[in-house]
């Protein structure tokens, strides 16, 4: 079966699973989708998976303009082929924060590039929501290092002080990221409350103060 027959199949499957309320009250930072079924995240992984890995096909379905499809992708797609080279076919693609979120749990995390994908997506300049889904990846991926903290400060400093409309998203992502690291072991815990303690008191940053203080709670 050729990938546009593939992509037909997936498409008619997730038809028959749309819900026109739900799309029509999804909210998030960025852009619409062309087109929206509505279609559960946990339905919506579940068809996706069946379809096994085919990055080439994960590719195809990235390119149309329509919600499921395109988060589809992120669980078809070969994690092991996402290579800095390729970053910016995916991260060119991102729309808006539910994409970044999905991505960055389901294959950004997945990659063994991800620490040279998490070095490029959080450079000076590059897109908040490439930086967004890099820094919630840092809380899914498996190991996550204690060297990325300055740099994960630093996103969220630049986020802050140029009151950029997405800094309260890159607060949340560099909470998931430090709360990652932090929670691993208490030598971890205190260097991400030392570094978060350089932070200001603009509101972005006052949300990070807030929400670790209770997330790194030394334990009893």
């Amino acid at each position: 079966m050729d990938l546009t027959s593939r992509m037909t199949a997936l498409l008619g499957a997730f038809r028959r699973e749309r819900n026109g309320a739900v799309a029509d009250t999804m909210r998030f930072y960025g852009r619409p989708y062309g087109l929206n079924y509505g279609v559960s995240l946990p339905t919506l992984r579940r068809l996706a998976r069946a379809e096994g890995t085919d990055h080439d096909f994960a590719r195809y379905l990235y390119r149309q303009d329509v919600r499921e499809l395109r988060l589809a992708a992120f669980h078809i797609a070969d994690p092991g082929r996402l290579t800095p080279e390729e970053s910016a076919f995916w991260g060119g693609g991102l729309l808006n924060s539910e994409m970044a979120e999905e991505g960055a749990f389901t294959l950004l995390s997945r990659a063994e590039s991800f620490p040279a994908l998490f070095e490029q997506w959080t450079e000076a300049g590059s897109e908040p929501l490439c930086q967004y889904a890099a820094l919630m990846a840092v809380g899914r991926a498996a190991e996550p290092q204690t060297a990325w903290i300055p740099r994960i400060v630093a996103t969220l400093r630049r986020a802050a002080e140029t009151g950029i409309p997405a800094s309260r998203l890159l607060a949340q992502g560099a909470v998931a990221a430090l709360a990652a690291i932090g929670s691993r072991n208490e030598e971890n815990r205190q260097t991400v409350l030392r570094a978060v303690g350089s932070l200001g008191s603009l509101p972005a940053e006052d949300f990070v103060h807030e929400e670790l203080a209770w997330r790194l709670e030394p334990q009893e």
